[in-house]
């Protein structure tokens, strides 16, 4: 019984202003089939991360696909800076989604993927014309986030819209500095220790990898049957 007594009271004490971190935190209308469905599609960022960039560098480990990463990453920052810099609350709705103790503008997930989806349309565009039907696909999904988090009540329109801006072009400005700049430094980088340790490629110089990759395994395959 004390030991319970004693929990009530450090419970009571507790202050109420403390916060969760969680990765999946996203409240829609119970009952509500297109609130569910744009509850997932919010969570894009969170699938990307981890899912894309994450199997990206364990299975890839290209120069380009990490500056890609670290681009999302830098954004994410400046988000921040600019969400605390204009302390521009969310909507009144927020009280219920628990979601009023952190800046609404820009919209975080708006910038992330009109980031990503700028970003891979250039990348793709590059390539070859097999390749070039990426850079329609990340599109509809970026628009279906950023109408999720307005249809969810977390973000007004212009919140939305202005972080849809700034991931447009600083995803722009991201790629330009990546392959006119940091390009440069992929050589250098890829013979490095580290590099050759962790085994980091640059493929940014085949226009077609997949054939490329492809071709190079069916030689490698016939070799070792003739071996």
């Amino acid at each position: 019984m004390s030991g319970a007594t004693d929990y009530q009271e450090m419970a009571a004490s507790v202050p109420p202003s403390l916060k969760a971190i969680t990765l999946t935190h996203v409240r829609y209308r119970r009952g509500d089939p297109l609130g569910l469905f744009l509850a997932w599609v919010s969570l894009v960022p969170v699938f990307i991360s981890l899912g894309g960039f994450v199997s990206h560098f364990l299975f890839r480990r290209e120069l380009q696909g990490l500056c890609f990463a670290a681009g999302l990453l830098v954004s994410q920052v400046l988000n921040e800076i600019i969400k605390h810099s204009v302390a521009q609350s969310r909507p009144a709705y927020c009280e219920l989604l628990e979601a009023c103790d952190s800046h609404g503008w820009p919209s975080s997930h708006s910038q992330y993927v009109f980031f990503f989806a700028t970003y891979l349309s250039l990348l793709s565009l590059r390539r070859s014309r097999a390749r070039q039907v990426m850079a329609a696909l990340p599109w509809p999904l970026a628009f279906l986030t950023m109408l999720s988090r307005v249809y969810l009540g977390y973000h007004t329109v212009a919140q939305v819209f202005a972080g849809a801006v700034v991931g447009l072009v600083f995803g722009a400005i991201w790629y330009w500095i990546v392959n006119t700049m940091l390009v440069n430094y992929f050589p250098m980088i890829e013979e490095s220790a580290i590099g050759r340790w962790l085994y980091i490629k640059d493929t940014s110089h085949i226009p077609d990898v997949l054939k490329f990759e492809y071709d190079n395994a069916r030689a490698a395959r016939k070799k070792v049957s003739t071996d």
